[in-house]
């Protein structure tokens, strides 16, 4: 399966990206929320972020990167879209990976 990465620049997503690549995905682009101002955000983990440019490159993919403009605004276990909430920069950012991308993400499952 074709999939985008959502990389923080932490050991974690590194990891998930090497199991998704051990289990046969084939990783297209990489995609990041970069913080504005405050380096941590409620949703995402920011303290990496410098570092993904270079994982882009070393894996030779597009690297696709959105400011967190959001903030949040919803902090409920079962989340309901709200205006301004981070978690819509997570959606805005990957429309656009799909807008610019199209033709890689065309055979994949990502909706």
């Amino acid at each position: 399966m074709k999939v985008v990465a959502l990389v923080s620049g932490g050991k974690d997503s590194c990891y998930v990206m090497m199991k998704c690549i051990q289990h046969g995905h084939e990783i297209v682009a990489l995609a990041n929320l970069l913080p504005v101002d405050e380096l941590d955000s409620y949703m995402y983990q920011t303290v990496g972020h410098q570092i993904i440019v270079t994982y882009a490159e070393c894996m030779n993919v597009p690297l696709f990167r959105r400011r967190i403009i959001g903030s949040s605004r919803h902090q409920k276990l079962s989340y309901q879209m709200t205006p301004e909430d981070e978690v819509d920069d997570m959606f805005v950012l990957l429309s656009e990976v799909k807008r610019q991308i199209p033709k890689t993400l065309q055979t994949s499952n990502i909706n």
